[in-house]
């Protein structure tokens, strides 16, 4: 199994601190997420985030097929890092990397996200371009939102 390989890269005229906070509390997670997917988090919440927290969401991949994800927090790199990988859902493989960086005027957040779709060949073969089609959306959606969230009309 060869992981497919996703990265997106946003900068945003926010401080780290605040990077931190927004993008490590997983309340957020359906605001930047596109409605079409029905994201709901299921689990409660603790304010920390920490190595071995488990969150469970339901989300809608396909309309009208709603499914159980669950991942867990396994580092957490305050505030420059935290990874989370899924430990049941809808994917064979994922493990999605959040790193937040200072630079000049704000921060810059990378995604890097490695995930494998269920059912091998096939499921690459059929599944692929949709998945990837669809992840670009989910993050096509967030930069806009992140964008009207946190950088000035003015900057846009």
């Amino acid at each position: 199994m060869t992981p497919s390989v996703l990265r997106e890269v946003q900068r945003l005229p926010i401080s780290l601190p605040e990077a931190w906070r927004f993008f490590s509390d997983p309340r957020n997670l359906p605001r930047i997420t596109p409605p079409s997917l029905g994201l709901e988090v299921t689990s409660d919440l603790p304010g920390e985030m920490y190595p071995g927290r488990i969150i469970t969401y339901r989300v809608r991949p396909i309309p009208w097929v709603s499914v159980g994800w669950v991942t867990e927090i396994t580092h957490v790199r305050e505030p420059s890092l935290f990874v989370d990988e899924q430990r049941f859902g809808p994917y064979r493989f994922w493990h999605h990397e959040h790193h937040f960086r200072e630079v000049d005027g704000g921060v810059e957040m990378e995604d890097l996200v490695h995930y494998a779709l269920p059912f091998g060949t096939a499921g690459r073969v059929f599944g692929g371009p949709l998945v990837r089609r669809r992840l670009a959306e989910i993050f096509a959606f967030r930069r806009r939102f992140l964008e009207r969230e946190f950088v000035p009309p003015l900057a846009r």
